[in-house]
């Protein structure tokens, strides 16, 4: 039996030799091809690098998929021809003969080329195509609505998806930075891949996982690792956080804003739990009256808001938690809230009154759950009258009259305090501002005249005209404002109007004339309107029984001498200019041959 075999493997191996010493193609034992690499989209460059390059003007061009050749191009005399199939609009000759391009280059040319000449002698060069495409961004998709704890296997964390690439790509998924790699019962990664109709890839992973509480705030993401001629690179998409479903351990209470609290302040007290999903919340308050706590309404969120804080909003307040899982109840512990406030601010007199150089002790008083101060303020001016809660008003004149206001304050606590306004009256008749007023108007328009008046009882406005509208105002309660709507006729402009104050220790009176507008040079004491406009005689002037007509004229003879100047620099002007113009035209001797002309007239 030993002898057989041996005669049959001599006769194999004289078969090959005699084979090889023939010079069969595609017998002989195949080289190593060269290596092009490509992107897709671009043009391959595929020279024809022969032993012995001989003459190149016979070449022949083939493609080996699955071990079959098959002709694409050959080369007669240096021209090229394309071969019919699917290669023949995308080859081309480059150079003397030696190089063929092939456009367009796609995942479906990644095969090996090769180039035969038979002269002078049978020769072959094989060239590996590889073709390279960059993936998509990788697009990475949280795939639950959360993980609990309790799973006992893992939970599909999310998906990453890197498309049209070529070849197909590597991922690599991370959480806080760090590679994740398969474990039993711990981590699972699966991936899936499709081959689109162009060729490309699309990769699929998923990332199952069993998480901890300490996942709560990880970061998750996938890396997509791929080749291109100029070397490795990779792709990371967006990092990504899923929520992890663990129970609540403890609750507790949290109230903005932080720090003392004051009546006014918008508050919210708020449940923390270090459980999630947070659990049902509610919040109650302690009954001083019972001892039992009672829920309070609180917003969709369980938070309960104090707009504005109150000093009833002092308490005791805790939290309470429901899981509807597990129906686990949890409790807070309890926290006081304290509001701090200022309330009750009294005045005493609260209507205080005197007659002229008496005097009045006004005392303020207030509660509080801090220590307080007291200042007295001049409502008027703004000015501080006094620290402290006692203001003494000594030899009280009618200028004294007026409010005071007193301000209460915690010194501790910003923004805190309360006021309280009185009006101090000073016995007497009413004050008007001025005797007489002009106003500028328009003749058959209508005219809104006002008049105010101050004093002690508060007086009452009356018109000696018939108007319409008239309406009366209680600018404070020793103030009073009155308004009338008069049509402007050629009477009134004769004897102008009058509006009486009057109360029962007296009485007062202001004159309003009424001027029309481009009559008179208007003065900064005029008030002009084209439709219906307002002249108010105010109180602060002070001025009853020293005002006359004489000051009411006075801006009128300022205005007249104003004209008399202007007139006279107009005229000036004019006569310089008439000088001017006979010296020009020489009629004027006023140059040196007109002097000289005068000596000799003078000397005849």
């Amino acid at each position: 039996m030993g002898l057989p075999r041996l005669v049959c493997a001599l006769l194999l191996a004289w078969c090959c030799c005699d084979r090889r010493a023939m010079g069969v193609p595609g017998e002989a034992e195949q080289p190593t091809p060269e290596l092009v690499e490509v992107e897709v989209g671009s043009t391959a460059l595929l020279r024809c690098s022969l032993d012995s390059p001989g003459n190149l003007s016979h070449v022949d061009w083939f493609v080996v998929h699955k071990e079959k050749r098959t002709p694409i191009f050959r080369v007669r005399q240096g021209q090229g021809q394309s071969e019919p199939g699917e290669y023949q609009h995308r080859l081309s000759l480059q150079g003397p003969g030696s190089t063929l391009a092939l456009a367009q280059v796609g995942p479906h040319d990644e095969r090996v080329f090769l180039c035969q000449s038979r002269r002078p002698r049978a020769q072959e060069h094989h060239i590996q195509l590889r073709v390279y495409k960059a993936p998509e961004e990788p697009v990475i998709q949280i795939t639950t609505n959360g993980i609990s704890v309790n799973s006992q296997e893992p939970e599909e964390v999310a998906t990453c998806v890197g498309k049209n690439g070529y070849p197909l790509p590597q991922v690599v998924w991370y959480k806080n930075r760090q590679a994740l790699k398969e474990e039993k019962n711990r981590i699972h990664i699966q991936s899936s891949q499709t081959e689109e109709s162009s060729g490309l890839y699309t990769l699929e992973s998923v990332l199952k996982a069993q998480l901890v509480k300490e996942d709560k705030d990880a970061q998750f993401y996938c890396e997509l690792s791929y080749r291109l001629p100029s070397g490795n690179h990779m792709k990371e998409s967006r990092e990504v956080t899923v929520p992890v479903f663990y129970p609540a351990e403890r609750l507790w209470l949290e109230v903005e804003p932080v720090g003392m609290l004051k009546e006014g302040d918008r508050v919210e007290i708020r449940c923390l739990t270090d459980g999630n999903p947070a659990p049902h919340f509610t919040i109650s308050k302690k009954d001083l009256s019972t001892g039992e706590m009672e829920e309070q309404e609180t917003t969709d969120n369980g938070i309960l808001v104090l707009d504005p804080a109150e000093k009833q909003h002092s308490g005791v307040y805790q939290c309470h938690g429901l899981d509807l899982e597990d129906t686990t109840s949890l409790s807070s512990d309890t926290q006081n809230l304290l509001v701090n406030y200022v309330s009750d601010v009294r005045v005493t007199p609260i209507a205080p009154e005197s007659e002229e150089g008496g005097s009045l002790t006004l005392t303020c008083k207030a509660e509080s759950n801090q220590p307080l101060t007291f200042q007295w303020l001049r409502e008027k001016t703004g000015q501080v009258l006094e620290e402290g809660p006692t203001l003494e008003l000594l030899g009280l004149k009618r200028e004294a009259e007026g409010g005071y206001r007193c301000v209460a304050s915690v010194p501790s606590i910003p923004g805190l305090n309360r006021t309280q306004l009185v009006y101090v009256a000073i016995f007497g008749p009413p004050w008007m501002a001025l005797k007489e007023r002009r106003v500028w108007v328009r003749e058959d328009t209508v005219q809104n005249l006002s008049c105010e008046a101050s004093g002690h009882p508060q007086p009452t406005i009356s018109w000696n005209v018939n108007g319409t509208v008239a309406t009366e105002q209680e600018q404070n309660p020793l103030r009073v404002l009155s308004t009338l709507s008069v049509l402007v006729t050629p009477e009134l402009l004769e004897t102008g109007v009058q509006c009486t104050a009057s109360n029962f220790l007296g009485r007062n009176t202001t004159t309003i004339f009424l001027t029309q507008v481009g009559l008179t040079t208007l003065t900064p004491d005029s008030s002009t309107a084209a439709g219906p406009s307002t002249s108010t005689v105010s109180p602060h002037a002070r001025a009853n029984s020293t005002s006359t007509e004489k000051k009411l004229r006075e801006p009128e003879s300022k205005g007249v001498v104003i004209v008399a100047v202007i007139v006279c620099i107009l005229v000036l002007a004019v006569l310089g200019a008439v000088l001017y113009f006979f010296y020009k035209k020489g009629k004027l001797p006023c140059g040196r041959s007109g002097k000289q002309e005068m000596e000799r007239n003078t000397s005849i």
